[in-house]
């Protein structure tokens, strides 16, 4: 059973940095293709990054290139994402996004297995 186990989520004010982590069970990130999304509210699941370790090919959605780094530490088995410069409509609830099953990297239905998320809050 694979589990997701998103981590470092808080309050900061723009301009400021926060690192997520995302730490999986029953499932091994290395040579997958594995993706952050998030969601604020009365808005749909958007895609953040995606990275396809077996390629190495990142993708960034446009409102974060330049400002997210998602990466993999294939020894913790754990997935980041370096966020900087963060602007209030970065507020969200951010989930960690596992077992690709094909589609468009930042559509929802690309991925199948989601952890519970965590929320990022940008005062300005």
């Amino acid at each position: 059973q694979v589990q997701l186990m998103e981590s470092g989520g808080g309050s900061v004010q723009a301009g400021g940095s926060l690192r997520l982590s995302c730490a999986a069970s029953g499932y091994t990130f290395s040579g997958r293709s594995v993706g952050w999304f998030r969601q604020a509210p009365g808005k749909e699941r958007e895609g953040v990054a995606a990275v396809f370790i077996s390629s190495g090919t990142t993708y960034y959605d446009d409102s974060v290139k330049g400002r997210f780094t998602i990466s993999v530490d294939n020894a913790k088995n754990t997935l980041y994402l370096q966020m900087n410069t963060l602007k209030p409509e970065d507020t969200a609830t951010y989930y960690c996004a596992a077992r690709r099953i094909g589609g468009a990297w930042y559509t929802e239905s690309s991925f199948r297995d989601w952890g519970q998320g965590t929320q990022v809050t940008v005062s300005s």
